[in-house]
């Protein structure tokens, strides 16, 4: 039976956290260890590790936290055969979720990654939901380098807020990228798709996450997105990126219709054009001056060394 860790970079965890780990501490599937980055000790709740036999905490300064460094720290203190990685704010829909999740990397050998479906949670706007619908569909899928010509980037697709990796793929990729702004999960995905590797999408392994984003919010968040991939043009240069989005426009207008929601049309509208508007700028931040990036960016943590 392969050994599983799950891996969580934390802040500030609260109620919600608790609930993540009580649910990972009675999966069907064993955990091995709940190892969390947490950064800043003076924000963490000590009677979780008593509460929690499986949960293993590591301190960090927030001047540390890295998307990707982090990660690649709580990589290096797992010794199971397979990692899982989640964010602090994504519960677990049922007991079946690590069994689900690592299944494809169970039965074929050539995946190296796979990523769980994101339900929407009660509170998530009407929109939001569509949008979670779209990424997160009921069937699953298994992505390789040579689907690039029908998904375009959408091939590199996986999302760490739940998320498995083969650790000796993953050792043998040479993990995430140290230092990521944001997007360090398709960065890596991307890097094991080019290597030959599969990349799952779990339909059958749910978590419980979404958000409502301001449009200023998805202004930032696109802006670190179109900066993460104008970083690494080995994976992102020459694949089509925006075909997606429009798609994902089209066919929300559409719903929106149908459904009876004509008012939230400009919403839609709205929201598309800040993130265009980010994402657009981000895979040009090169060209732009410094106080300009910083108004842009979601991370200013990030740019203190750049």
């Amino acid at each position: 039976m392969e050994t599983v860790d799950v891996i969580i970079p934390a802040y500030r965890p609260g109620k919600e956290f608790e609930k993540l780990l009580d649910s990972l501490s009675t999966q069907n599937y064993p955990v091995e260890k709940i190892l969390v980055m947490n950064t800043e000790e003076k924000f963490w709740n000590t009677a979780w590790e008593k509460k929690f036999p499986k949960v293993d905490v590591v301190h960090l300064k927030k001047a540390d936290f890295d998307h990707g460094g982090t990660r690649c720290r709580g990589a290096r203190l797992s010794d199971s055969d397979i990692m899982v990685f989640m964010t602090q704010d994504a519960v677990p829909a049922d007991r079946n979720l690590i069994g689900n999740l690592i299944r494809p990397l169970q039965e074929n050998s050539k995946v190296g990654a796979a990523y769980a479906r994101q339900l929407a949670r009660e509170d998530c706007a009407y929109l939001e939901k569509y949008t979670r619908r779209f990424n997160y569909p009921e069937t699953s899928s298994i992505k390789w380098e040579k689907d690039t010509g029908i998904y375009g980037i959408k091939t590199y697709f996986c999302s760490n807020v739940c998320a498995a990796y083969k650790k000796s793929i993953y050792e043998e990729i040479g993990g995430f990228v140290k230092k990521a702004i944001f997007n360090e999960d398709m960065i890596y995905a991307g890097t094991m798709a080019k290597r030959g590797y599969g990349i799952a999408y779990a339909a059958d392994a749910c978590v419980i996450h979404s958000h409502n984003y301001s449009c200023r919010q998805q202004f930032h968040r696109n802006f670190d997105l179109g900066v993460s991939q104008a970083d690494h043009p080995e994976i992102f240069e020459g694949v089509p990126s925006e075909g997606e989005g429009l798609r994902l426009v089209k066919k929300s207008l559409a719903y929106l219709i149908k459904t009876g929601h004509i008012w939230l049309v400009p919403k839609l509208a709205g929201q598309s054009g800040f993130k265009y508007m980010g994402y657009f700028l981000g895979k040009r931040y090169k060209k732009l001056p410094k106080k300009v990036i910083l108004f842009c960016t979601m991370n200013r943590e990030y740019w203190k060394n750049e």
